[in-house]
């Protein structure tokens, strides 16, 4: 997989580059990532890369000739590559997204700054618009950043073990389990016996009801929107049996 990020700040993207799993992918070539400096392409001497925008208003917005210049230099270098903005406007990023998105062989990053880009580069040059939530950033490095990670992590062999991206939360449409490590009591709060018991099986089954737990407290919207395995609905089923008990027990109690 290779990456490129069209940003007027490449230094942003060195120490991103040198840690943890993004680091690891690319000594292990899993991935290539590079940056190409938007000023670079500028036409005048000072570099320019912003202008006032037309019908007045406050802001600069990104010139598309330094823009549409660093594109198609990418493209050189990337031929196949899915050409993404990074903008409040675009389609909110997800699990989904970030798995898709791992099946390409290459994907070029354009980081917007200030109101954004000339309308023109993004109806000629641009294949799709994405954003990483309903809130505002100075630019589109950090965005970048938070795809290529995840995008990364779908990866095969980027986590170390095969199936570790299929375990993440949303991968499956649930957020994840609960996790313990060492010691096994923690300011009174023991690990669940269950974990300690060797029954893989068991073990699974705990997992499972957790991940439908955390999911249920935490974004019971994710719920709604999933297919529902067999297991996991008699999970939900076996629950609301005990709730109701519980309710028509404190109704009876309160009645008498």
């Amino acid at each position: 997989m290779k990456f490129v990020v069209l940003t007027i700040f490449p230094e942003m993207f060195g120490p991103f580059w040198d840690h943890g799993i993004i680091r690891r992918a690319i000594e292990q070539e899993k991935i290539f990532a590079s940056t190409l400096n938007i000023r670079d392409f500028a036409e005048d001497r000072h570099q320019v890369t912003d202008d006032r925008p037309y019908g007045g208003g406050s802001g600069m917005v990104m010139k598309p000739e330094p823009l549409a210049a660093a594109i198609r230099a990418a493209e050189q270098d990337a031929p196949s590559a899915k050409k993404i903005l990074l903008t409040p406007q675009g389609r909110v990023f997800n699990q989904k997204i970030a798995h898709k998105l791992a099946s390409y062989e290459e994907l070029v990053f354009v980081c917007g700054r200030y109101e954004g880009v000339d309308e023109r580069i993004d109806h000629d040059l641009i294949d799709d618009e994405i954003s990483i939530g309903d809130y505002v950033l100075t630019g589109g490095e950090l965005a970048a950043m938070v795809i290529i990670d995840a995008v990364t992590r779908q990866i095969p062999g980027t986590l170390g073990g095969e199936d570790a991206a299929a375990k993440d939360s949303f991968a499956n449409g649930l957020l994840e389990h609960a996790h313990y490590t060492r010691p096994q009591v923690f300011e009174g709060k023991a690990v669940p016996d269950i974990l300690l018991s060797g029954h893989h099986e068991e073990i699974e089954n705990w997992r499972l009801e957790s991940a439908l737990m955390r999911t249920l407290m935490k974004r019971a919207d994710l719920l709604r929107n999933k297919d529902l395995n067999e297991k996991e609905i008699e999970m939900l089923k076996k629950w609301s049996r005990n709730i109701q008990d519980i309710l028509n027990f404190h109704h009876k109690a309160h009645k008498e």
